[in-house]
């Protein structure tokens, strides 16, 4: 194979319906991208560490795409037709190096959308909490109208059942959730862990809400849920004497999440997973001479307020110890409350430590803010160096 467009058209000629394209250039600004000919079009999946982003081609506009990531982007392209796999490896002298095998398995062709997608909550399975929710009829049956809900509930679902492999699972999990409110998705999660996963669980969900409560109970005892149970009370000063597994804390609103995620991190807390809400608290702070430009239009302030409030308490996570992400939870179309941080306990090197520290205090320094969760951690640390 003389050139990179040698073997563009030659997969072109050969009616290849599927690309992997991989080994990441330096400063690539996605790990992998597949490439899979659906309805005579084709659909990029481009993948960073933590979300897939897609995009469609026409058939027209394939070769360009090629071109442009295949040495740019990515050192290692595989390929696909009814017989054969084609694989392009570029060396770290720039040589090309081309092969080509029969293949016995090649990925599956997908020339349509009809394949259906597989849930972890699945469809035709009477699950009383769905049921209640709307999401599901009495059969089973997703109710249409509801299906971005039970989408946005599976995807909670998947990002739980991905950590998972990091708890002990041989003992009974123990489960906080903080500013629970009507608890949807604190019943699916423990329908999930007990009736699908068959763990034992003891959870707990927390509200400030006395008939919110008692109405959760009352549906716990309803779906014969006997390790779940719903209690009156503030985030802030909730003491637990048994270790923590889980800390849940979705759409606690403003500070109140910064209370839950500190709670957690006095419990060393094996999984936290937040979904914040509200973050008013920087807002009412910012102050800065240099980005001004970013504090003077209302709305931009806001969301650079949030977003910010967001970003130092993922960092706190890391200093704490924690492997942290930011996620996107669900599409902007469905909620602008978008953002899961998940933090999993681990080994975090000091280095790592350091750096999210000095992050942090860069901000601090930059828009002379005092955010909640650092002021838990570090404030009187702080008040004892002045």
């Amino acid at each position: 194979m003389e050139s990179i467009q040698d073997f563009i058209l030659n997969c072109r000629e050969h009616s290849v319906y599927r690309y992997v394209l991989s080994a990441p250039a330096k400063d690539a600004v996605y790990e992998k991208t597949v490439i899979s000919r659906i309805d005579g079009k084709y659909q990029c999946e481009q993948y960073t560490v933590t979300q897939v982003f897609h995009r469609n081609l026409r058939e027209e506009e394939l070769a360009a795409y090629l071109q442009e990531q295949i040495g740019p982007g990515f050192t290692q392209v595989h390929a696909w037709d009814e017989t054969w796999e084609y694989a392009l490896r570029i060396s770290k002298k720039g040589k090309l190096l081309y092969n080509r095998t029969r293949t016995r398995k090649a990925p599956p062709v997908r020339m349509t959308h009809n394949r259906k997608k597989q849930y972890l909550l699945e469809e035709g399975t009477v699950i009383p909490p769905l049921v209640d929710m709307g999401v599901f009829t009495s059969e089973g049956k997703i109710v249409r109208s509801h299906y971005d809900k039970y989408r946005q509930i599976n995807r909670f679902v998947e990002i739980l059942e991905d950590e998972l492999k990091r708890l002990d699972l041989t003992k009974t999990l123990r489960i906080l959730d903080f500013g629970c409110g009507k608890s949807y998705l604190t019943f699916i999660v423990y329908y999930y862990l007990v009736c699908v996963r068959k763990l034992k669980v003891d959870m707990t969900g927390l509200d400030l809400k006395e008939d919110v409560i008692r109405n959760c109970n009352a549906a716990a005892a309803r779906y014969g849920y006997e390790g779940l149970h719903f209690e009156l009370g503030n985030i802030n000063g909730y003491s637990c004497d048994t270790p923590v597994d889980i800390v849940m804390t979705l759409h606690a609103c403003d500070t109140a999440t910064d209370y839950a995620l500190y709670n957690a991190l006095q419990w060393q807390a094996g999984l936290i997973l937040s979904v914040p809400c509200c973050q008013h608290e920087l807002n009412r702070q910012i102050q800065t001479d240099n980005f001004s430009a970013m504090t003077r239009y209302g709305i931009i302030k806001e969301r650079m307020a949030a977003l910010m409030t967001d970003a130092i308490r993922a960092n706190l996570l890391i200093c704490a110890g924690y492997d942290t992400s930011v996620l996107e939870f669900v599409d902007l179309s469905h909620t602008p409350k978008n953002l899961l941080i998940r933090a999993v306990k681990t080994n975090v090197s000091e280095k790592k430590k350091q750096q999210a520290m000095n992050e942090i205090q860069n901000l601090i320094k930059e828009f002379s803010v005092r955010p909640t969760l650092y002021e838990l951690l570090y404030g009187e640390e702080n008040d004892q160096k002045q």
